[in-house]
């Protein structure tokens, strides 16, 4: 399966990921940065990214290990990559934290590197996944216009908020401890596996077509 744990910058994604990643077998934890991001990164960059991080993802599959990733791809994205429907499995998480401790984050992890104008870029971001996630309707402009030609949006750009396979796990670690958090993933992570084994998964097999 391919696992995704998405959303703004400083909501904790990469931390939960690699202690969950601790408790489970059979999982592969990367991060989407980790291969390098270059000077004026913008959303095609992404969207090829995803697309890279897919295949290696096909690659794990072939291996029966699954693969986490952590990054700002949200299910949009990840479901119009190109080569998406070839894998076995998958399933968006979405590690939200409120804006206020955003803030913080951001000025402790990076003192000084971000003015007002780029933060409040990020907590837009952080807003737009958040509707996003429930709601594939709302504003896929931010994610479409000006995108990488090989994407293929028309997958899902018609569904509605109640399609069964809109589904992205929500988790806002505000006022959570880290460890309940972690605790939190591996549950979701765990009953992801599950509906595939049982083949119940909303995002498995044919979701494409």
């Amino acid at each position: 399966m391919f696992f995704k744990l998405t959303g703004s910058s400083c909501s904790g994604k990469t931390t939960l990921a690699y202690a969950v990643a601790e408790r489970c077998t059979g999982i592969a934890v990367h991060d989407f940065d980790e291969l390098g991001v270059p000077e004026g990164a913008d959303r095609q960059w992404r969207h090829r990214m995803t697309e890279i991080w897919v295949d290696r993802a096909l690659e794990y599959q072939d291996s029966g290990v699954d693969l986490l990733l952590t990054g700002q791809s949200p299910l949009g994205e990840v479901l119009a990559a190109p080569s998406a429907p070839l894998l076995e499995g998958i399933a968006v998480c979405l590690v939200d934290v409120s804006d206020k401790v955003r803030r913080a984050r951001l000025a402790q992890r990076d003192p000084g590197q971000w003015d007002a104008q780029a933060v409040d870029s990020f907590l837009g971001w952080a807003a737009w996944h958040r509707e996003h996630a429930l709601d594939p309707r709302h504003r896929p402009n931010v994610i479409v216009c000006g995108s990488w030609l090989e994407m293929v949006w028309h997958r899902w750009t018609e569904w509605s908020a109640g399609d069964p396979r809109w589904q992205t796990h929500l988790l806002d670690t505000t006022h959570r401890p880290v460890a309940e958090s972690v605790d939190q993933i591996e549950q979701w992570l765990n009953e992801q596996r599950q509906e595939h084994t049982a083949d119940s998964l909303a995002l498995s097999n044919s979701w494409a077509s």
